[in-house]
């Protein structure tokens, strides 16, 4: 029998659509969203130990968010602003950065462009 907390326990909702709801304070445990589509506002919405692989994000407001022990290896970013952005601890491994405005982009407290002017002038 179903609780105040859990509605709909064990249920099948393929194919379903759940337009203008209001999912305030929802909890999604064990939940199968593959291949879902959504259009949400989820704000301080908290993935903890989600499978992600493979997913399109278009079009998406991240910022303010935090990101701690993520996988994004094989990821393609494209378009994306990420100005005053705090990096650390980073595995960049085989990475490529094409086209970027790098004013201001410090690696280990050195500026790139100082970096890149130094690597011209030895050559």
């Amino acid at each position: 029998m179903a609780n105040e907390k859990t509605p709909f326990p064990d249920t099948t909702f393929k194919g379903h659509e759940f337009a203008r709801s209001d999912m305030t304070g929802a909890s999604f445990n064990g939940v199968d969203l593959s291949e879902a589509s959504v259009w949400a506002v989820m704000k301080n919405a908290r993935f903890h130990d989600c499978n992600l692989a493979s997913c399109e994000f278009d079009d998406v407001n991240l910022s303010g968010s935090t990101y701690d022990n993520i996988n994004l290896s094989n990821a393609s970013f494209q378009n994306i602003n990420m100005s005053g952005v705090s990096l650390s601890s980073l595995n960049l491994s085989g990475a490529e950065i094409n086209d970027a405005n790098l004013d201001g982009m410090k690696i280990n407290g050195v500026l790139v462009t100082d970096l890149f002017s130094a690597y011209q002038a030895s050559r």
